[in-house]
């Protein structure tokens, strides 16, 4: 179980004093997110274990500079992204965000509403159909869950982890990825798209 987030100036001000406790609550709390958003950008847990370390010795010495003009995971996240991009650029595996793939699935026309739609930009067309919880729940599906994610583009990967496998909120993951709102609803609607129908194809599989 996570530490409960204290308050954020007295956390920035006990590590600014070299309070070890108040540095490794942060790690508990932090640590297996970062982890997972690193695993976006390099090829291995070994790598991505190695930018969490090169991240947390990055905010130990930046702490002077922290202004908290964002959250303090907010910066946090922000320096390991930059890390991971870099590492991931010298492993050869990272996609600039730069580049956000302008490919537009055919499923998006049929379940989306346009981005610049007047009233509701971005939104369900046709509200899909609830799964049962008891079989989302289970083992099985979450590891089909985590193989569709995985075989998304790196842009809508990052965004879909952040926002749905982390709970982060839109502004947050904007701030981190470097995204305008618009960039990032787009990619987050198509990754929820494909996820989608990856877990319809099995879930229909499944019962038949």
């Amino acid at each position: 179980m996570s530490d409960p987030a204290p308050d954020e100036q007295l956390v920035v001000a006990a590590l600014r004093a070299g309070d070890e406790e108040a540095f490794a609550g942060l790690v508990r709390r932090h640590h297996g997110s970062m982890l997972r958003v690193a695993l976006l950008y390099v090829a291995t847990r070994d790598s991505a274990a190695e930018v969490v370390q090169e991240t947390w010795l990055g905010v130990l010495r930046g702490l002077d500079r922290f202004e908290g003009r964002s959250s303090l995971r907010t910066w946090i996240f922000r320096i390991l992204t930059n890390t991971a991009k870099s590492r991931g650029q010298r492993d050869r595996r990272t996609v600039p965000f730069s580049s956000l793939g302008d490919e537009v699935d055919a499923t998006d026309e049929e379940w989306f509403l346009p981005v610049d739609h007047a009233e509701w930009p971005g939104h369900w067309a046709v509200l899909p159909e609830p799964w049962p919880e008891a079989r989302l729940l289970g083992a099985e599906v979450r590891e089909r869950l985590d193989r569709a994610i995985d075989t998304l583009p790196a842009s809508q990967r990052a965004v879909i982890t952040l926002r749905d496998v982390e709970g982060w909120g839109s502004a947050e993951v904007c701030n981190v990825l470097e995204l305008t709102e618009t960039n990032q609803r787009v990619l987050l609607h198509r990754a929820r798209t494909r996820v989608r129908s990856e877990l319809a194809d099995y879930l229909g599989e499944e019962g038949s």
